[in-house]
């Protein structure tokens, strides 16, 4: 299974062995062609705006579009939920809009109030223990009715997926533990079986 991890800005080399070490072949994509024959995207953490400033560079909206339209697993974590929201609060922003939630930047304060916490997420339908660190991250301010809520801190939403979509506020890469990964990892490998 072959997983791209977006290469633009970013935390993408640990994301990259993240999913090395859960036995997926991962490939840093710096342009939108890298795309094509990927079973899933990571779209890491960075800065959204310089991102979006990047995407727009390369045209990677509209494969981004496309890769989302054929079925394909994208997970985004921080910066990457940000992007993949339906709506942006704090400033509001464009984005891809393909999970129906709505995030607000920056909403856990700024890098000095940068933390870790343990919780709890409900994966593949049972509890697993989490390790979770938050740089600053942006909250989850509201799911939409399709979206489903995988694991929450404070009774707040932290990890949601909505179809092929998965979305995280923090950054799982900068920890060893690798559940939310192996996770992705096999919502790509149902997809690629179910295709």
């Amino acid at each position: 299974m072959t997983i791209g991890v977006l290469a633009l800005q970013g935390d993408f080399a640990l994301h990259a062995r993240a999913l090395a070490r859960c036995g997926a072949e991962a490939v840093e994509v710096r342009k939108p062609d890298a795309l094509e024959g990927l079973g899933g995207l990571v779209i890491p953490g960075g800065e959204s705006t310089t991102l979006l400033r990047l995407m727009d560079a390369w045209d990677f909206v509209p494969a981004l579009e496309a890769f989302h339209a054929s079925g394909r697993p994208i997970f985004g974590t921080c910066a990457g939920l940000i992007l993949l929201a339906r709506e942006v609060l704090n400033p509001c922003q464009f984005s891809l809009g393909l999970i129906d939630v709505s995030v607000e930047r920056n909403a856990y304060g700024r890098q000095r109030e940068s933390f870790e916490a343990r919780g709890e997420a409900r994966l593949s339908g049972r509890p697993a223990p989490i390790e979770m660190v938050f740089i600053r991250a942006p909250r989850i301010r509201r799911l939409g009715p399709g979206v489903e809520s995988l694991a929450e801190l404070g009774g707040e939403t932290v990890l949601a997926r909505q179809g092929a979509v998965l979305v995280a506020a923090f950054h799982p890469e900068l920890t060893d533990d690798l559940t939310v990964h192996r996770h992705f990892c096999d919502l790509v490998d149902r997809a690629r079986v179910a295709a």
